[in-house]
C-alpha cells in the first residue's frame, strides 16, 4: 500500500487491520520518523503495520515494497491544487512518475490486484451532470493533468501487460485527519478559532463523500474480479455549493461567522472546476457499493474530530 500516511490512507490501513490483513505501508521519508497520519491510530493498529520509508519516485525503493505483496492500494500522491501551480514539476515527478515506478514493479512481480486511486478533478468542470466513467477528461490544473497522466499510465498497463490495474475515481471525500487544505477542515478550523471565515468563491458545486464511504470502495473493488480493467466513480450523486458548505458548517458551530472573500484562495479563471457531480451507478452495480454517510452525520463527526485536534491546525494560514 502506498501514500498510507495521508487522509484515505489511513483510514484503509485501519478498516485493512480491521478485517485480518497483513499490511506493509509506504510512508515517504522523513528525519523524524514520522509516519503521518498513521501516527493517530491506536496502538494495536498500528502495531500490526509493516511501515517502509521511501520515496515513491525512487524505482528501486518502489520495486522492493512490492515484492513479495499480493494488492497493491496506490493512494499516493500530491493533491493540493494551489501548490501545483508553484511546484507542477513535482506533481509531475510524484503523481505520474510514482505511479510509473509502481506499474512497473506490479509488472515484474506478478501482483494478483493493482488498484488505482484517481480524482474526480480529472473530468474539469462538468460537461453535464450527473458526471459518469464516459464523460471527457480535461487538466484545468497541474494537478488534474498530472492525475489523469498518472490514470492513463495505469489503463496503458493493463491493456499493455495485463497488469491487473482497477482504478477508482473519489469525488470530494471529507472526515476526521484530513488537511486543512482541504475546504471543510478550512471552514471548520477557522470557525473554531474565531468568527471570521475567508474563502475564495462560493458558487463552485461539489459532490462530498464520507471517508468511510471512499474506503468501503477500495474494499470493494480488491474483493471484486470484474473490476480487474475497469474504472469507477465514487459519490455521493448530491450536490453542495461550497457557500452552502460553509453555512451548513456554521450552523453546526452555533452561528454568529462571517464569511469574507478572500483573493488569494481564488483559482485561476480558467483552472476553477465550477461542478462535479457523482454518477456512481457502475460501483453501484458491479462492486454494490453505496455511500451510507449523510452530509449532516458526516459533518458533525468532522467538526468533533477537528475540535479536539484544533492545535493540528493553523487556521490564520492559508494553507496550500
Amino acid at each position: 500500500m502506498t501514500g498510507a500516511g495521508g487522509f484515505i490512507g489511513s483510514h484503509l490501513v485501519e478498516r485493512l487491520v480491521e478485517l485480518g490483513a497483513r499490511v506493509r505501508a509506504l510512508v515517504r521519508y522523513n528525519s523524524r520518523n514520522d509516519w503521518g497520519l498513521l501516527e493517530l491510530l491506536p496502538p494495536s493498529i498500528k502495531n500490526e503495520i509493516e511501515v517502509v520509508l521511501a520515496d515513491l519516485t525512487d524505482p528501486h525503493a518502489t520495486t522492493r515494497l512490492v515484492q513479495g505483496q499480493e494488492i497493491i492500494f496506490h493512494l499516493a500522491a500530491l493533491i493540493g491544487i494551489p501548490y501545483s501551480y508553484i511546484a507542477p514539476a513535482h506533481y509531475v515527478a510524484t503523481n505520474c512518475g510514482g505511479a510509473l515506478n509502481l506499474l512497473e514493479a506490479a509488472r515484474k512481480y506478478g501482483v494478483e490486484r493493482f488498484i488505482h486511486t484517481s480524482t474526480s478533478e480529472t473530468y474539469g468542470t462538468a460537461q453535464y451532470t450527473p458526471i459518469d466513467e464516459a464523460h471527457p477528461l480535461r487538466g484545468q490544473s497541474p494537478y488534474a493533468a498530472s492525475k489523469i497522466g498518472a490514470d492513463k499510465l495505469a489503463e496503458s498497463y493493463y491493456l499493455s501487460f495485463g497488469v491487473p490495474v482497477a482504478t477508482l475515481r473519489p469525488f470530494n471525500t471529507y472526515g476526521p485527519r484530513q488537511s486543512a487544505r482541504a475546504i471543510i477542515p478550512t471552514i471548520i478550523s477557522q470557525g473554531l478559532s474565531g468568527n471570521i471565515i475567508r474563502l475564495g468563491r462560493l458558487t463552485p458545486i461539489r459532490d462530498l463523500n464520507f471517508v468511510s464511504d471512499t474506503v468501503d470502495g477500495f474494499i470493494k473493488v480488491a474483493e471484486c474480479p470484474q473490476a480487474i480493467g475497469e474504472l469507477f466513480n465514487l459519490g455521493s450523486g448530491r450536490a453542495v455549493t461550497i457557500g452552502q458548505l460553509a453555512q451548513k458548517i456554521i450552523s453546526l458551530l452555533g452561528g454568529g461567522k462571517e464569511i469574507i472573500a478572500d483573493e488569494e484562495r481564488v483559482r485561476p479563471d480558467g483552472s476553477e472546476v465550477m461542478e462535479l457531480i457523482c454518477n456512481y451507478g457502475k460501483a453501484r452495480k458491479v462492486l454494490g457499493w453505496e455511500p451510507r454517510v449523510s452530509i449532516e452525520d458526516g459533518l458533525s463527526r468532522t467538526v468533533a474530530f477537528i475540535r479536539d485536534h484544533l492545535h493540528f491546525y493553523k487556521p490564520q494560514l492559508y494553507n496550500v
